[in-house]
Formats: structure tokens, C-alpha cells, sequence
């Protein structure tokens, strides 16, 4: 009987710390989900969103975040659904597709072959391909490629990124995707202009590396990385392979009116530029291996020397060997996003403290991404991490509110409904409940909204001065908007 209680007095001091510690946990976690805040503030308060509310108006199905914290996963989470209609919910464990993500995984693999001497970064990528030759013309100016311009994203190819294949489409080979040829549905790889002298985006430039990896190693793609890459930094619930052999744990893409994407996502043959599939405990594990290699204290896939030549950028100010420098006033980050048919993500992991974030949703709308990871650096305090900038607002008068009012036309049979709600205009989309999103005002004749931060409206008027469009400018594309009534 005294033993018993002798190992109860023992134990009772240990149990209240780690009940303490996981109390403190949950009111971190709760403080992460409720501090959400956009890059842009309207007015001179940061306002501060709940997660699961901010994934309900933005049209959010799923979505699954993890932590780190002094080099460790500090916590995991999955919120919403991985798929709807079979009632599956996000776990830790849900797998999302990391789109352009997979670049910086594939990183590591070629990395690994030129640390093992069977590549030569610097070095005419011709060299190296065996089953297909990049075919140099006039606008490359007599410069060769070279693995650095492929992974930095400075060879000065063409094609940005890729749509994908639905899952019952035939698939292309390498070769087909790089000449362009059916069944692909992308243009071919060729030179924009001469490599080495400025970062353009090209997905098309990492389809090559994923080439250049097969012909110098005579192995299967996703099975090399799994084994040389995936494996060795413990990502378990990661893969290469498209389309996957295993689909119990995949998210279904879902569009931003709810929709399901046929099939219930994409396939990718384009794999190291956007085939892995993973998770954001997997993701983290990555950026964690990379920030002990980078101070010397790991190296599981690449040694200190070639991680820090990896995290410095080749051409420009951020555009490193697989990953992207942030520079926040001092501290440095790595970072990368990806977006794939109805998939979106993002990753950042410092370069010193070891701390990080990894968030990706099965749906459309970046900025709730962007919101909850500004809440995670204001919660776990990244020095000058979260630097919102400020606008201004005007008013508009009752005759000009009423002059704005009316539905405008989107495409096809969706149109944008404007209305007086209170003191302000609202605006909503097709079906979207009254009365929408409030339409903030920096000037009598553009605004934006809160809660979808990418989008730019302008109101235009013909000569007699009457309201006849809205011009929206998104992701870099403009769509004038009839008034329709």
C-alpha cells in the first residue's frame, strides 16, 4: 500500500506539468485559429478571423496545417473535409497535392546525384540526356543550360505550369510533354530567351531535371525518390507516383462553388515539377532535415555544404536551387507555394530558430492561407514576419451607392449582384447568401474586399457618365464586367 502510494507522489508532479503543457498547447493552438489576418488592412485595425468561419466564405473545403517549433513538428491539425459526399474529414494524415512543392523535393534528388559526383551542375544538360536532347536555336544566343538555370528557374524556358490529365485521360511521356506532342495538353519546352540572365518561372525547365534524373540513374522516377529522398528524411505518407496505387488517404479537389473536380482530382506525369502527393507533418519533416543541414548538424539526404549551396539564390535576390529566400527584414526563410487543379499550398521554413509552417487546402482561395500563416508567425512572434500595410478608405454618397448598384455580368450564366447593405455597398456572387462581401472603397471609383485580397475592381462608365461594366483585375488577368440591369 506504501508502494503504491509512493509511486503516486512520484508521478502527481510529472502528470501536472505535462497537463500543464498540454493546456498551454491548446491555447496556442485556439489563438492560431482565431488570430487569422490579411496582408492588406483597411482602416487601422487588424482585424482577427476564426479559421473554420474564413474556410466557409471563401469557399474552403478542407484544410491541414503543422507547426514547427525549434526544429520539431510542434503540432498537426486537419480541419473540414478531405471528401464530402463519402463524409471523410481532414486528418494529419490526409494527403493534399504539394503542386510546385514537389520542386523542391525533386531538388534534393538531383542535388544528391551531383553530391555523388554523377552530375555537374554547371555543365550543358545535353551531356546528360540520353533518351531526349534539348534543342537549342537562335534565342538561346550559343549559351548551354545548365542544371543551376533549371533549378533556379534562369534557363529562360517556356511553359509556367501545367493543368494536369483527368485520371482516365492517356497519359504522355516525358519526351511528348517536353516536344508538345498528344496526348499532352501543354505547348513544348523551348527557349524564351538566353539562360543566365534573368529568373522566369518555368515548370517546363523542372519536367527536364525530372528526365536528366532517369537517363543519368536508369531508374523509375518516383521510385528513385522515394528511396534516395522521401524515405531517408521518414515522409511515409508521401509519393511520387501518378497516379497513386493507394487513393484511401487522398484529398478531393474541390472548385471555389463547392463543385468537385471530376474524377476528384488530376493526375501529373509532370511529377517533379507537380506530382507528389504528402501531407504537412511529411512537408515539415523536409524543412526541418534542411534547416539542420544547413547548420551542419544532419545530413540524411544533403551534406552541409550543398544544402547552403542550395539556399543561395543563383541568379537574383530569392531565386535559390529548388526553393525561394524570403528576406523579413533580416530573418530569412526558404519557402515555396504550389497551386495544382483545385489544390493550393505553401511552405516556409527559417533559415536560423527553426521554426516553420506548412498549410494546404483542397480548394481555390489563397488568401485564407496567407491568413492563417500570418497568424502562426503573430502567435509564435516571427520577428517582423507579419508586416500588414495600411489603407485608407473614402465614403461614398447615397447617390453614388445607388448609381452602383445592379448585377453584372461574370461569364456565362454567374453574374455579381451589388447592393446597399447599411451604410456601405455588398456584392455577391450567383447563389452566395445576402448580402455578400462589404465593397471597400480606396477610391469613388475602385475597391476591393476583405476576404478575397487578390482580386482589384474598377467601376467604368460610359461618356454620359452612367455606370456601364466592372473591371476585375486577378492574378494578373483583367475581365470587364457588362452591367446587365
Amino acid at each position: 500500500m506504501k508502494f503504491g502510494i509512493g509511486i503516486a507522489l512520484l508521478l502527481s508532479p510529472l502528470f501536472l506539468v505535462a497537463q500543464k503543457t498540454d493546456q498551454d498547447l491548446q491555447k496556442q493552438i485556439q489563438a492560431v485559429e482565431n488570430s487569422l489576418a490579411p496582408d492588406v488592412i483597411y482602416g487601422d485595425k487588424i482585424p482577427q478571423w476564426n479559421l473554420e468561419e474564413r474556410m466557409q466564405t471563401a469557399g474552403v473545403k478542407g484544410l491541414s496545417i503543422a507547426v514547427i517549433k525549434d526544429y520539431k513538428i510542434l503540432w498537426a491539425k486537419g480541419y473540414g473535409w478531405a471528401d464530402e459526399s463519402s463524409g471523410r474529414k481532414v486528418t494529419p494524415d490526409t494527403r493534399f497535392q504539394a503542386a510546385s512543392i514537389s520542386k523542391s523535393i525533386n531538388s534534393l534528388g538531383i542535388l544528391k546525384l551531383a553530391e555523388q559526383g554523377k552530375l555537374d551542375l554547371d555543365a550543358d544538360i545535353n551531356k546528360y540526356l540520353k533518351t531526349w536532347k534539348f534543342p537549342y536555336d537562335s534565342l538561346s544566343e550559343g549559351k548551354k543550360i545548365t542544371m543551376n538555370h533549371l533549378l533556379s528557374h534562369s534557363a529562360g524556358l517556356d511553359v509556367h505550369g501545367f493543368p494536369g490529365y483527368k485520371r482516365w485521360d492517356s497519359l504522355p511521356t516525358i519526351p511528348q510533354i517536353l516536344d508538345g506532342l498528344k496526348p499532352a495538353n501543354t505547348r513544348k519546352v523551348r527557349s524564351l530567351l538566353a539562360p543566365g540572365e534573368i529568373v522566369k518561372y518555368s515548370g517546363g525547365g523542372t519536367t527536364i531535371t525530372q528526365l536528366m534524373l532517369m537517363d543519368i540513374t536508369g531508374r523509375d522516377y518516383a521510385e528513385f525518390m522515394r528511396a534516395e529522398v522521401l524515405e531517408p528524411l521518414g515522409m511515409k505518407h508521401s509519393s511520387f507516383m501518378q497516379p497513386q496505387a493507394d487513393t484511401s488517404e487522398l484529398a478531393t479537389g474541390y472548385y471555389r462553388n463547392g463543385q468537385p473536380v471530376k474524377g476528384k482530382y488530376h493526375v501529373y506525369p509532370e511529377q517533379a515539377a507537380a506530382g507528389l502527393w504528402t501531407t504537412p507533418s511529411d512537408l515539415s519533416r523536409y524543412i526541418i532535415e534542411c534547416q539542420l543541414a544547413y547548420a551542419g548538424k544532419s545530413k540524411k539526404v544533403l551534406s552541409r555544404d550543398m544544402m547552403r549551396k542550395r539556399m543561395t539564390p543563383y541568379i537574383d535576390s530569392t531565386a535559390a536551387l529548388g526553393v525561394f529566400i524570403v528576406n523579413k527584414n533580416g530573418s530569412q526563410y526558404f519557402n515555396h507555394n504550389g497551386g495544382n487543379e483545385a489544390f493550393l499550398c505553401t511552405s516556409y521554413g527559417s533559415l536560423a530558430d527553426g521554426n516553420g509552417v506548412v498549410i494546404m487546402i483542397n480548394g481555390e482561395n489563397f488568401g485564407v492561407i496567407r491568413e492563417l500563416m500570418n497568424s502562426v508567425a503573430r502567435v509564435y512572434d516571427w520577428k517582423d514576419f507579419y508586416t500588414p500595410s495600411f489603407r485608407k478608405l473614402v465614403s461614398l454618397s447615397e447617390v453614388q451607392m445607388q448609381h452602383y448598384t445592379g448585377e453584372y455580368r461574370l461569364g456565362g450564366d454567374d453574374s455579381l449582384m451589388v447592393t446597399v447593405c447599411g451604410k456601405d455597398l455588398c456584392i455577391r456572387q450567383g447563389a452566395q447568401p445576402a448580402p455578400g462581401f462589404t465593397m471597400l472603397f480606396t477610391d469613388e471609383t475602385h475597391f476591393e474586399i476583405l476576404e478575397v485580397p487578390s482580386a482589384r475592381f474598377a467601376i467604368l462608365k460610359n461618356e454620359q457618365g452612367g455606370v456601364e461594366a466592372l473591371e476585375l483585375t486577378q492574378n494578373g488577368m483583367k475581365q470587364k464586367l457588362l452591367k446587365i440591369r
